[in-house]
């Protein structure tokens, strides 16, 4: 039996920065669901709902599994601790606003430090 690497929390968290990987994400909490009704409700082709379902499944976010002729997606909700524990670590100081976290992290993505 192969073991695998738990995904890193760099992955967690570059799966979570995207909007519509969060709402996917939403949409799982309520069901599984199968890989064309999670494209649905969004306007982009199943080519690239299928990429963002390789993101959150490399992350460790989601399950895939082929039933038949159909891929289904389940929530993997344990996947989310390592970046809960690493977030509460900053809740000794004070609570954390996650869409000030989420602001602060867009950020830095696009105004980077100059290398030293």
């Amino acid at each position: 039996m192969t073991q695998t690497a738990a995904p890193s929390l760099d992955q967690v968290f570059m799966a979570l920065a995207d909007p519509t990987r969060r709402a996917i994400l939403g949409m799982l909490l309520e069901d599984d669901m199968a890989v064309t009704d999670v494209a649905e409700p969004f306007d982009m082709s199943l080519a690239a709902i299928s990429k963002h379902l390789g993101i959150l499944a490399a992350a460790g976010l989601i399950s895939q599994e082929k039933r038949g002729r159909v891929k289904w997606c389940q929530l993997e909700p344990d996947a989310l601790r390592a970046a809960s524990i690493w977030m509460q670590a900053f809740g000794q100081f004070e609570a954390v606003n996650l869409d000030a976290f989420e602001r602060f992290l867009e950020q830095e993505l696009q105004n980077p430090l100059p290398d030293a």
